[in-house]
């Protein structure tokens, strides 16, 4: 690992599949913007001192441990595979999960024939299981007891009872569709998954850990309000207590104020996770508030 010093921080990312389009578009929102080379395998931060390097998701974490990337998004999946797999082989894994980024999310699980029975884990002993994640299937039989032969395959994994090479899958699942097309069903999850940003174990020795600080705070404050509503609304004191337990999914302390010219009114602000229906604002309204507006929330540092 390259321990030579640098002044900017290097973010792997997926080049292109499930995770691109969501990360590139949680870093605009932060405030990064790039410029691409002409092989769009780098992108230069004009922003800040941050830059992109587009690579396959499989090779992020081993690009962290090998100081060639600085931070990475990746897929709880294939974290976790590869660090089980150093464990396995009795080192400590040089990367961590630094933030969970709520896109991309699925779930490694175990599927069988639809007309396989099913009592538990243990209906498993014996059989064969295909999956291209033998490091995580395998730790899950370990900790259920279950014997089982762990088939590896990069591909196509759901067709392997229908080729008779395995009995069971275990694979990355979303809607079920997939399963259901080839006649399978979800028994079992392994592992739940998401996009998250990884780092290495050991914290920055340089600039890099001031760029890595401020990118965090970006990305906490994008993904703070990204499911938030801002409220605002008059109310008469002697209704605000009801109105604020009205308040649906509220994040913060509401904001209130007095309003001039009117000592037994109130303005009220305050900001509310997840969807204000017309429901909760008619709610709000019977209990006495009243110029009810909701604004969306583009960002928020705390």
């Amino acid at each position: 690992m390259s321990n030579k010093p640098r002044d900017r921080l290097r973010v792997a990312t997926q080049k292109s599949g499930r995770l691109t389009d969501a990360g590139r578009d949680l870093l605009t929102r932060s405030g990064l913007s790039f410029r691409e080379s002409r092989d769009r395998l780098f992108c230069y931060g004009e922003s800040l001192p941050i830059d992109l390097l587009l690579v396959r998701d499989d090779d992020i974490p081993g690009l962290i441990a090998e100081g060639t990337c600085d931070l990475g998004f990746v897929g709880r999946n294939v974290l976790e595979e590869q660090r089980l797999e150093r464990t396995r082989r009795g080192e400590a894994a040089p990367f961590r999960e630094l933030r969970a980024l709520g896109f991309g999310r699925c779930r490694l699980s175990i599927a069988v024939p639809q007309d396989m029975a099913w009592a538990g884990p243990q209906s498993l002993a014996g059989l064969r299981i295909a999956t291209s994640y033998p490091q995580l299937l395998g730790d899950w039989l370990d900790r259920h007891g279950i014997a089982a032969q762990v088939v590896m395959l990069s591909g196509s994994v759901e067709i392997a009872p229908r080729l008779g090479t395995a009995e069971a899958i275990c694979d990355l699942v979303s809607s079920g569709a997939t399963l259901a097309a080839n006649q399978l069903r979800e028994v079992a999850t392994v592992l739940d998954s998401e996009a998250v940003l990884i780092g290495p174990a050991q914290p920055f020795a340089d600039e890099r850990g001031d760029h890595a600080d401020l990118l965090l705070r970006r990305l906490d404050g994008t993904l703070q309000v990204r499911d938030s509503k801002l409220l605002m609304l008059h109310v008469d004191r002697t209704a605000l207590d009801a109105v604020i337990r009205l308040l649906p999914g509220i994040d913060t302390t509401p904001i209130v104020t007095a309003l001039d010219g009117r000592s037994d009114a109130v303005a009220l602000q305050a900001v509310c996770q997840g969807a204000i229906t017309w429901q909760h604002l008619e709610d709000m309204k019977r209990a006495g508030a009243r110029s009810m507006l909701v604004l969306p929330v583009e960002q928020m540092l705390a």
